[in-house]
């Protein structure tokens, strides 16, 4: 796949997503909804952000890091906007549930940074190899 495509198909399905999540919004209330509901909710709001953070993130790389490769770049921001994600939804769920405090957020942000540093580990033991 070329970086074109990648971005044409990334771009797309990122708007779809945020459509999506519009819909949802506009469409489901949250203190009469079920599981689905908040389901869809989540779900949506998560893909919509890892599409677009995925793509700031490479756009941004790919101006500042000229130096590396576009796959580089790509993988990178994909695996980041996977964690930027994970950060935002799970700190949106522990505020619905009144368990956001600055413990529970200082322990998701050590859990997700030391995630980062054992992937980074392994995707440079991959390379050595």
């Amino acid at each position: 796949m070329t970086l074109k495509t990648y971005l044409f198909f990334m771009t797309t399905s990122t708007i779809l997503c945020w459509i999506c999540f519009v819909c949802t919004i506009l469409r489901i209330n949250p203190e009469t909804t079920n599981f689905i509901g908040i389901i869809l909710f989540y779900l949506s709001l998560s893909l919509s952000l890892i599409g677009t953070a995925a793509i700031i993130g490479f756009i941004v790389r790919f101006i500042f890091l000229k130096h590396e490769l576009a796959f580089y770049s790509v993988k990178e921001a994909f695996r980041q906007s996977f964690l930027f994600t994970a950060l935002i939804v799970t700190s949106l769920i522990l505020l619905s549930n009144n368990l956001f405090d600055w413990i529970n957020l200082t322990l998701l942000v050590i859990t997700l940074s030391v995630l980062e540093f054992l992937m980074l580990g392994y995707d440079d033991r991959k390379q050595a190899m």
